[in-house]
């Protein structure tokens, strides 16, 4: 009786097709992105540089605790009612802003809609909003904790780029960004409402809690 051959397979393409199923999932997986938040580091001052003495009505203190919990003022706070809070704090106009570059005093907010209240912050060129975070506080937290302040920013810039120039400051910024930033008009009105409403958050060291 003949011995059969046993059959072998043909791996001499094996390899290309392995190689061909590692090019398909390289191209189909899609990579998570981590998210985050464009600052800008202010430069170092020198060292007989002495900070300004601050009020504390001037100071929104802004707490973000391990569990994730949210303290404003030193009162717990739903993240949902941040923005609102945020914009009474900034947009108070309860005293003078800061003096100007040529020497000129400082003067009341002649633009703000807010309470006037003297235990809250004098002007929006005075407001600070001050974050402080855990260092087991959950990264999610914190993004949404500055998204929200950030959107108070814009609420106030929009209203008043609507009352002064007719449109909203994001419509304002997006032309002045599409000109290329070329248009002098749009680069003054766009100065003009950020000097306003400056953007003033500062990120405090996080704390650590045992």
């Amino acid at each position: 009786m003949a011995r059969r051959d046993i059959p072998e397979i043909n791996a001499g393409s094996m390899a290309d097709i392995a190689f061909l199923l590692l090019i398909f999932f390289l191209v189909t997986t899609t990579m998570n992105v981590d998210s985050g938040i464009s600052k800008k580091l202010s430069e170092k001052p020198p060292p007989d540089y002495k900070p300004p003495i601050i009020k504390e009505k001037n100071i929104f203190e802004v707490n973000i605790n391990r569990n994730n919990e949210l303290l404003v003022e030193g009162e717990l706070m739903e993240i949902k009612d941040l923005k609102e809070a945020a914009i009474k704090f900034i947009d108070n106009g309860g005293g003078v802003g800061k003096p100007g570059e040529d020497g000129t005093p400082g003067s009341p907010c002649d633009y703000c809609q807010g309470e006037r209240s003297e235990s809250s912050s004098d002007h929006p060129n005075k407001a600070i909003i001050s974050v402080q975070s855990d260092r087991g506080t959950e990264y999610g937290t914190y993004i949404e904790v500055q998204n929200e302040l950030l959107k108070a920013y814009t609420v106030l810039r929009n209203r008043l780029s609507q009352q002064r120039y007719g449109m909203l400051y994001t419509e304002l910024e997006k032309a002045y960004k599409d000109s290329q930033r070329q248009d002098e008009d749009l680069k003054k009105k766009v100065e003009d409402i950020k000097t306003s409403y400056p953007q003033i958050i500062s990120d405090a060291e996080p704390t650590s809690s045992n």
